[in-house]
């Protein structure tokens, strides 16, 4: 630890303005000073201020008012999606800056090498290599704190996030543009490797960080875990089935760890079926945006998970379709019966948010689970980031128009008629063969320690750093007092 640098960086973020929230304010953002909750109201939630920092959570309202006591989330029906359990979104598109969770993610990568002294921002660019929403809450993270960063992400990603980028980095030289689309994760590393020769840029790989994990395990776990609560004080037969998020890095699927453990949830790991790496040891191309695959990422832990779902882009990309065209709503509501406000909160799936819906629906089938069993996921972001996506189905496979008829085809293939199909419930020997895999990524082509690759199969290894996050507090009040803003809020 150079406390040498902390003490510089503490200066610096006192010149900037910069608070840093702690993980205990981001579980639950009541308890934030109220100075703070007070500023908050005059400043947007895309505004480049550094107190958005304290809106890096799942509890802001919808309306911008501030902070829930719950976060936002959906209840899908049961004429919604086929199946008697109870299937619960948590809306990441109310988190600041990106709309999309993922600058939790880059918030938390961030923050124990800011406390630690070993970014210096005076010497590092951060580096944010991403399929995605990674690297826009990272340039967003950086850029509110003042701080120089580079955006890494495959060229064939959707327009919008390189539109965002455009308006965000203060260089456009610093949007690193590599080849392929979602499933081209080596292209990423390779780029950050020739990056990493020069010392001045700092790589915060989502994908190998493990603080990662932390931050999910730790925020999102508990804004789950605050729905299903206070759901089953309604409801004392309720149980929590189960946990579904798509791999990505498989950061979000820390939250699962905190649910298995204090609720007996199932954790499900989600892949797209045109690249099925865990189900099949497979490769391929696809068009979920956000879950990229051909890799498992060191953070995944792999020996406590229970389920792997394979998902298909033809089923995601017809979905966005049916949730934001005036056709398919209407289909919604006349013929399926959905209330006219959870059609309207569809919009509000992106193409990973879709994935984990449907694999939600498959695993509530190959499990049996009844009324009284919940599953809970997230929604990543929402369907603007994909409008270009969109249009170029529409041009590509409905020339002549999208209509009810094709919005009822969609429906009832990938979503009432969702099969169980592609769906693996692990034992022993299946968690091992997929650990296994990673062998070749973070060993042999990253060079990773065998050590320290193996040691991630023993539960308590991962026990022990998801119990980091009050030391992470401990050091932020620290640092927080150095700078002395908090006591002119």
């Amino acid at each position: 630890m150079s406390q040498a640098i902390v003490k510089k960086t503490s200066d610096y973020f006192k010149s900037k303005g910069v608070v840093l929230p702690s993980i205990s304010e981001l579980q639950d953002p009541q308890i934030i000073n109220d100075d703070i909750k007070n500023s908050l109201k005059k400043i947007n939630n895309n505004d480049i201020n550094p107190l958005n920092l304290f809106r890096v959570h799942w509890f802001n309202k919808r309306d911008q008012s501030g902070f829930g006591n719950e976060p936002e989330y959906i209840v899908l029906p049961t004429e919604f999606t086929g199946v008697k359990a109870k299937i619960i979104v948590n809306m990441g598109r109310y988190f600041p800056l990106i709309t999309a969770h993922k600058v939790l993610a880059a918030y938390g990568c961030l923050l124990p090498r800011i406390l630690n002294g070993t970014f210096d921002y005076e010497k590092h660019k951060a580096v944010w290599p991403s399929t995605g929403n990674y690297c826009r809450g990272g340039v967003a993270i950086s850029r509110i704190m003042g701080l120089n960063s580079i955006a890494i992400l495959p060229e064939g990603m959707s327009n919008e996030r390189f539109e965002w980028l455009n308006n965000w980095v203060e260089d456009k030289k610093n949007i690193i543009k590599t080849k392929g689309t979602e499933s081209n994760v080596k292209e990423i590393y390779d780029a950050c490797a020739e990056l990493e020769k020069d010392e001045t840029n700092f790589i915060l790989n989502q994908f190998s960080e493990f603080a990662n994990h932390i931050g999910h395990h730790e925020v999102t776990g508990r804004a789950l875990e605050r729905i299903f609560l206070s759901y089953k004080e309604k409801n004392e037969n309720l149980q929590l089935a189960g946990f579904v998020a798509a791999s990505g890095s498989a950061g979000t699927l820390g939250a699962g760890e905190r649910l298995k453990e204090n609720h007996g949830a199932k954790i499900i790991a989600v892949e797209a079926l045109e690249c099925p790496t865990m189900l099949y040891n497979g490769f391929g191309e696809h068009n979920i945006q956000g879950i990229g695959d051909k890799h498992i990422p060191l953070i995944h832990n792999v020996t406590n998970t229970d389920v792997i779902v394979g998902i298909s882009d033809k089923a995601t990309d017809g979905l966005n379709l049916v949730f934001t065209s005036d056709e398919g709503k209407s289909f919604l509501t006349d013929e399926l019966g959905a209330s006219a406000e959870i059609v309207d909160q569809l919009r509000h799936f992106g193409f990973s948010s879709t994935c984990n819906l449907l694999a939600a629906i498959k695993t509530a089938k190959v499990l049996d689970l009844g009324p009284d069993e919940m599953i809970v996921t997230v929604a990543t972001d929402g369907s603007e980031l994909y409008e270009s996506e969109k249009i170029s189905l529409l041009e590509s496979e409905y020339s002549g128009g999208f209509n009810s008829e094709a919005a009822s085809q969609i429906v009832n293939e990938h979503l009432l008629g969702a099969d169980t199909n592609h769906v693996e419930v692990l034992d022993e020997v299946g968690r091992n063969r997929v650990f296994n895999l990673g062998y070749y990524t973070w060993v042999e082509q990253q060079g990773i320690e065998f050590s320290d690759f193996e040691i991630r199969r023993d539960q308590e290894f991962w026990k022990h750093i998801q119990k980091l996050a009050p030391a992470w507090d401990d050091l932020i009040n620290d640092f927080n007092a150095q700078t002395g803003l908090l006591e002119t809020k």
